[in-house]
């Protein structure tokens, strides 16, 4: 199915080169399903402060994953083949963000965020992949797709690696179905290990038209 495109958003997004060196482009605005989307076809996205006003972003430099380049250590490929845990993609998109929201180091995603991007979820514009063992959800990740563009937005787990389980088969997945271009919006020493790569805003946004243009589908 393809997404519903929502009524547009009453906002203007500014230009993202508008951002202070942190990336910090605007406050307030609405989390309704057009303005979230005009933001990240802009290369921005929502990020609220400890108060929960809503604060929008377009870091410089940007962290991507490149699909061909996803490292994957001795360790996880040992556990990807012991084949405990299963894969699954949209089976339980609100309870990943939900459980993404409920980490013990705590988290952005407050209730107005939580119910914003299940919404999209519902319009086809969220998507996860959630990871099992047994009847549990142990792992997973979710973000936004437009066209070949998908922004990973959270992910958490509850056994060790679980989450790197879902962003292994979150590229593959991706690759698999005509994706270029992976978001993970800032570097952190962890998503280094797993092959993610900063680059200069100009060029993000450049790879974000091509990606955003391409018809693909999660």
């Amino acid at each position: 199915m393809l997404p519903i495109e929502p009524p547009p958003s009453r906002f203007q997004m500014p230009s993202p080169l508008r951002a202070s060196p942190e990336g910090l482009l605007a406050a307030g605005g609405d989390l309704e399903p057009g303005t979230i989307l005009a933001a990240y076809r802009r290369g921005i996205f929502p990020w609220p402060d400890g108060s929960g006003r809503v604060l929008w972003w377009s870091p410089d430099p940007r962290a991507i994953l490149p699909l061909d380049g996803f490292h994957q250590s001795r360790s996880l490929k040992r556990l990807r083949r012991r084949g405990h845990l299963t894969v699954t993609a949209d089976r339980a998109c609100p309870d990943v963000i939900r459980a993404c929201g409920e980490r013990a180091e705590g988290t952005w995603i407050t209730d107005q965020m939580y119910d914003a991007y299940v919404r999209l979820h519902a319009l086809g514009w969220v998507h996860s992949i959630e990871v099992w063992e047994d009847a549990n959800l142990v792992g997973g990740v979710y973000g936004v797709a437009i066209g070949g563009f998908y922004a990973a937005e959270s992910m958490f787990h509850r056994v060790n690696d679980a989450s790197k389980v879902a962003v292994a088969a979150l590229v593959e997945r991706l690759a698999a179905h005509g994706f270029t271009l992976l978001d993970v919006q800032f570097q952190t020493e962890h998503l280094a290990t797993l092959g993610v790569v900063e680059t200069r805003r100009v060029t993000y946004l450049r790879h974000l038209r091509d990606a955003t243009a391409v018809a693909a589908t999660f």
